[in-house]
């Protein structure tokens, strides 16, 4: 669709964002949607909510004005699910219960998930950034092409997944390499060869880490998988097999794929701004410029859960009956000029001196995470992942330019990289 034209509808806000033009840069589209059709209504009957306030308000009525889909309800929001591992493991996770499961379930798993435990991994991090970097510097000094998605962007957040569930790093460059299948498949636009081929993946994700929670159940180390499964022997309560793979599954997929996309943002970020490299230069300049990155690109353009209408609801003039599959544009959320004034001009200040990772310095809430009950579990893991690197690799290599146009994944859920070609200018030192 051309934004340039004044088009009365859009049939359909998906299929869209996945046209070529959307894949480049779907951000035009995001401003004629909370414009012109902010409550839009898709072909296949979801609805899409694109404005800030109409996000921020869905995300904290989950569990009041919205719900997941409860066990009976799979039939009619995923057809398919009776057949495909993938949907049935998507409608086990975390992300679809609702109170009080969703309660139990989360206070299970946080308590080995705390700030305190990812900041303790920040030197392991460290020094996986350092050796990455390591890894990447002869090729840059020998003034040579490197792509900083595969050899950077993806195996960081791997190598960090790899310490934190205690399983060997080939392993997890296996599992690594299936996530993008299973993502597409979970598309709400996925045909059946898509969904045959996340099925096939997400066997082997089960069935590996099935074999690592009996591992972990005998020999138990100083890993995330091993406190789930055997730690907290005074509570009763533990997790089943079923929930911890499930718990597992979900962390992979949304934290991995996730971030890496933004690592790849935050990077075109310096090379587009250098104006604005001096944020990198301490810790609380560090955190506004990964805030504003976040904000500026949402490695996640959507919801992939459902969320459902408890009652009639009327919004922006448009009624959302009760029983309706409700997902939210969250990129099109963090551009909303009613929230974040300039929206697409990339300005770290909006956020320094914030006293709450996300919201700015006029109490607007960065959406990129979520927000409500189901506020994305990994998202201080991502964020030291990414205070780690980036001013890392504008030390070492203050001459790091693009080499050639990056070209990304052609999904409309998961805005990422295919490549990411960088190289030095010359007389850059590695």
């Amino acid at each position: 669709m051309d934004v340039k034209e004044t088009a009365a509808v859009c049939r359909d806000a998906f299929a869209e964002l996945a046209s070529p033009a959307c894949i480049h840069d779907p951000y035009p589209f995001m401003r004629w949607l909370r414009e012109h059709d902010p409550v839009h209504r898709a072909t296949s009957g979801l609805f899409l909510l694109s404005r800030h306030a109409d996000i921020y308000w869905a995300l904290k009525a989950t569990g009041d004005a919205f719900r997941g889909p409860a066990p009976g309800d799979l039939a009619r929001y995923f057809p398919r699910a009776a057949t495909s591992l993938s949907l049935s493991l998507l409608a086990s996770t975390l992300a679809m219960q609702d109170p009080p499961t969703h309660t139990r379930l989360r206070r299970l798993v946080s308590r080995d998930f705390t700030k305190r435990e990812i900041d303790n991994l920040r030197p392991r991090i460290a020094r996986i950034v350092e050796e990455r970097l390591d890894a990447i510097a002869p090729a840059l000094g020998r003034r040579e092409i490197v792509d900083l998605h595969r050899e950077f962007a993806l195996a960081l957040p791997m190598l960090v997944f790899a310490e934190l569930f205690g399983t060997p790093q080939d392993h997890m460059s296996g599992l690594a390499a299936i996530i993008g299948s299973i993502l597409e498949g979970l598309s709400p636009r996925a045909d059946d060869a898509q969904l045959a081929a996340a099925d096939a993946a997400s066997a082997k994700v089960m069935a590996y880490y099935g074999d690592l929670i009996q591992r972990k159940r005998t020999d138990p180390r100083q890993d995330i998988v091993s406190m789930l499964v055997g730690a907290h022997s005074e509570d009763a309560d533990k997790l089943s097999d079923a929930e911890l793979i499930s718990m597992l599954w979900g962390m992979l997929l949304g934290g991995f794929a996730t971030t890496a996309a933004t690592i790849g943002h935050a990077v075109l970020a310096m090379l587009a701004y250098p104006e604005q490299r001096h944020w990198l230069q301490e810790d609380a300049g560090v955190e506004a410029f990964v805030e504003e990155v976040l904000r500026c690109d949402a490695p996640a353009m959507f919801s992939s859960i459902p969320r459902i209408a408890q009652r009639d609801i009327t919004l922006r003039g448009v009624t959302i009956p009760k029983g309706a599959d409700v997902r939210v544009l969250l990129a099109a959320g963090n551009r909303d000029p009613d929230a974040f004034p300039d929206p697409d001009c990339f300005d770290p200040a909006r956020f320094f001196g914030s006293t709450n990772p996300g919201m700015s310095n006029d109490g607007k809430i960065m959406l990129s995470f979520g927000h409500g009950i189901h506020f994305c579990l990994g998202a201080q893991l991502a964020r030291v992942q990414l205070a780690e690197s980036l001013p890392r690799i504008e030390a070492r290599f203050p001459t790091l330019a693009l080499a050639e146009t990056p070209i990304r994944e052609p999904s409309a859920f998961l805005r990422t990289f295919r490549t990411l070609p960088v190289r030095l200018h010359a007389g850059g030192e590695a």
